[in-house]
This record gives structure tokens, C-alpha cells and sequence, in this order.
């Protein structure tokens, strides 16, 4: 009898389903208390309906107060049958659990299932190495959440070590996108294999979720125009940029700003030498005559041994050292060192 019980827990075991360990403890419960009734004595504690479910739960979680206990041989037997099915039911339950989390995990590594996130920065392609730069600037901000989808070329999460979602699949199919959350992300990346296929993505994203607008990444800049037929507010960043594209996701809007500072227009990138008379003047005190005379914004000074981008307002420049700014005009020596001297005096 016990090679045949022992064989049913072997399968018992061998089965996948959360009800198997329940089936098993329900099956030596009501098999051992019977026996257990037969071999102990009439008036045996062991055996009584307020007892005998107590001391299976202690006897088969291994746990074993002592508070109640067999005192027959064959109630030491059934006591074994018991300790026994204890460690299949365990064994049944923690095997499928285990089962279970490295079944999930792997559909996670492989990017097979949906991602339950929001406001997050939803990156469209991988390239080794570039896609680990843009990726390492968007986790250092720290605000946001970031999701890596990946053509099917990816099988496995590349950057396990980010600790950030992946999903694989057709990068155009709006299947994938919803399962990597396009219609709750906060920003998206498009970086195809090239910029046909950009457009491809482009016009899924914009039907998935048309309040984004998409930051592109273009090997030729001319496509843009093509691109804004589908949504007039997608921005397009050079492809070989990675750090401009990480700061247009984080900051929408920059890339018109630089692209501004470097086109003839409404204002111009200049530069100009410090006379000897502004020998150890203050950065602050460059920034704001510039902006009080001549609507003018310092950049940066370079001295004779460093160039400074933004430095403390506090900053002492030595004469000679060249300051970078921007304005509608170009400022001669003289008329910074005016300008200054006439913001001293007011």
C-alpha cells in the first residue's frame, strides 16, 4: 500500500498546476487519519477532530511541537506517510512556484510580454553601444521610467543590468507598441535601421497615440519633411548625436535652440577679448552689462588655460580671455568694457 502511495505522490509532484499540492495534502490528510485512528488507542487524544487537524499541520510543515503524538507503532508508521506527504506537498508547491518566476522571467528577458508602466521614455530600436549612451543619459535624469523595444533580430533584453522593461517584435505592428505602453509613454525615441523604416514606425506611433510627438533620429535631415506629413509636431535629430537626442527626450524643444545658436537669424554666436581694463573682472558682471546694453547672453570664457561653459557669476576672468556670447550684434572690447562700467555705476 505504501509503494502504491508513494508512487501517486511521485506524480503528484511530477504535476504543473497550483491545485496539485492541494490535492496532495487533502489526500493525506483524509488517508492517515483513518489509519492513524486504527492503530492508536480508543481514547487517544491523537485521533480526535479538535486534535488530530493540529498536530497533521505541525507534523507535515516539519514544525513538530510534541504537544500531541503517536504512541503505536503503526501510528509512528502513519506519522512517517505524513512527514512525507508534507515534504511532496512543499516540494509540489515550491517547484511550481519556482517554475512559474523563471517562466515570467524568461518572457520578460525575451520581451514577449506586455509592460504595465506610464510616463515613461519609450526607446523604438537598439544599436549596440549608441542605444547603451542614450540609454545611460536618460537613466542618470532619474525622472523617468525607460522601455527598450527591439526587432525580433534582439532575442534576448540586451541590458539586463539597467534594470529597464523590453519588448521584441515588428517595430511597425501596433501589437508590439502597446505592449511596450506607447499609448501611456511620456516621450518616444524613433532609431530605425534607416530613415524609410523611421517613417514606417512614425505612422504606427502616430496612429497608436497621436498626442505624442516623437523625437526621430535621421541619418539624412531632408527625410524630416517627410516625416512631418504624418505628425507636424515630430522633431528630428541628427542620428549621430546620441547625447542631443537623450537631452530632446528629457527636454523637448533643445534641438531648435541649438539649431538656432548655429543659423544666421535673429541672434548669432560671437566672441570677444577682454581689454586689460576688465583685467579680473567677474563673469556676472560680463552678463549683465551684455544683457542690459545689448540684450546679449554670455556662453562661456575661455582663459589662457581652460574654457568655462556657464561658470559661477563669482568667477574672476583674466584679461585677454575670450568671452562667447550671443546676440543680435557683434560687442567690440571697448563697448563691453562700457557697458560694464555703466552697470557698475547704475
Amino acid at each position: 500500500m505504501y509503494t502504491v502511495l508513494f508512487r501517486l505522490l511521485q506524480r503528484f509532484v511530477g504535476l504543473r498546476s497550483w491545485a496539485t499540492p492541494a490535492v496532495v495534502i487533502v489526500f493525506v490528510f483524509f488517508t492517515s487519519w483513518p489509519l492513524m485512528a486504527l492503530f492508536e488507542s480508543a481514547g487517544s487524544e491523537l485521533v480526535q477532530p479538535a486534535n488530530y487537524w493540529w498536530w497533521f499541520l505541525v507534523t507535515t510543515s516539519t514544525v513538530g511541537y510534541g504537544d500531541f503524538y503517536p504512541e503505536t507503532t503503526g501510528g509512528h508508521v502513519v506519522g512517517v506517510y505524513v512527514i512525507v506527504g508534507g515534504i511532496a506537498t512543499l516540494t509540489t508547491l515550491f517547484t511550481h512556484l519556482a517554475t512559474k518566476l523563471e517562466t515570467a522571467r524568461g518572457k520578460r528577458m525575451s520581451g514577449t510580454t506586455a509592460l504595465h508602466v506610464s510616463e515613461h521614455v519609450l526607446m523604438l530600436g537598439y544599436h549596440s553601444g549608441r542605444t547603451e549612451r542614450i540609454l545611460d543619459e536618460l537613466l542618470a535624469d532619474g525622472r523617468h521610467s525607460v522601455v527598450l523595444a527591439a526587432w525580433d533580430e534582439v532575442d534576448r533584453n540586451p541590458v539586463p543590468d539597467r534594470g529597464i522593461g523590453f519588448v521584441r517584435g515588428d517595430l511597425s505592428s501596433e501589437e508590439v507598441l502597446r505592449r511596450a505602453g506607447l499609448h501611456r509613454a511620456r516621450s518616444v525615441l524613433i532609431d530605425a535601421h534607416d530613415d524609410n523604416e523611421a517613417l514606417a514606425v512614425a505612422v504606427t506611433v502616430d496612429h497608436v497615440n497621436p498626442e505624442l510627438a516623437p523625437v526621430v533620429a535621421l541619418r539624412d535631415m531632408s527625410r524630416a519633411e517627410h516625416l512631418r506629413y504624418v505628425n507636424s509636431s515630430i522633431r528630428c535629430v541628427q542620428w549621430h548625436t546620441p547625447q542631443m537626442i537623450s537631452e530632446e527626450l528629457l527636454d523637448p524643444g533643445i534641438t531648435q535652440v541649438y539649431a538656432e545658436l548655429v543659423t544666421h537669424g535673429g541672434g548669432n554666436t560671437y566672441s570677444c577679448r577682454l581689454p586689460d581694463s576688465l583685467d579680473q573682472t567677474s563673469y556676472g558682471a560680463c552678463q549683465l552689462a551684455l544683457g542690459r546694453r545689448y540684450g546679449a547672453t554670455a556662453l562661456a570664457v575661455r582663459t589662457r588655460s581652460d574654457l568655462l561653459v556657464s561658470p559661477e557669476w563669482e568667477t574672476r576672468l583674466p584679461a585677454g580671455s575670450t568671452l562667447y556670447y550671443i546676440a543680435r550684434q557683434r560687442v567690440s572690447p571697448d563697448g563691453l568694457a562700457r557697458a560694464i562700467r555703466e552697470a557698475e555705476k547704475a
